[in-house]
């Protein structure tokens, strides 16, 4: 498994606003081959950043949809949030999975 995780410092009052954006979300990546599943997850300290988490079968497969038309189409949004509702950049993070304690549960 490969799993990318992006940091988004959310500026106070825009938390409403960021979230409803992911409920409303394209839904392109969810068709996309080797796509598993999409975590969004909200800080309980206000400090720290939202955590968008997507987990791929492979890194090819996430990288095949950097470079999709899905993903133009995913990212092109008419209702971008405005430069103030954001702390910061974003930090793109990727990993590879080494351990699933739910794989190892499994007999």
């Amino acid at each position: 498994m490969f799993v990318v995780m992006n940091r988004i410092p959310v500026s106070p009052g825009f938390q409403e606003a960021f979230e409803e954006r992911f409920r409303s979300r394209a839904r392109e990546v969810d068709r996309m081959p080797g796509f598993v599943r999409n975590w969004v997850l909200r800080p309980v300290d206000p400090e720290d950043p939202y955590v968008v988490l997507t987990v791929w079968e492979t890194r090819e497969a996430f990288e095949a949809w950097t470079r999709s038309e899905a993903f133009q189409r995913g990212h092109a949004r008419p209702d971008t949030l405005p430069r103030e509702a954001f702390r910061g950049p974003s930090k793109l993070e990727r990993y590879e999975l080494i351990l699933d304690s739910a794989a190892e549960a499994t007999p």
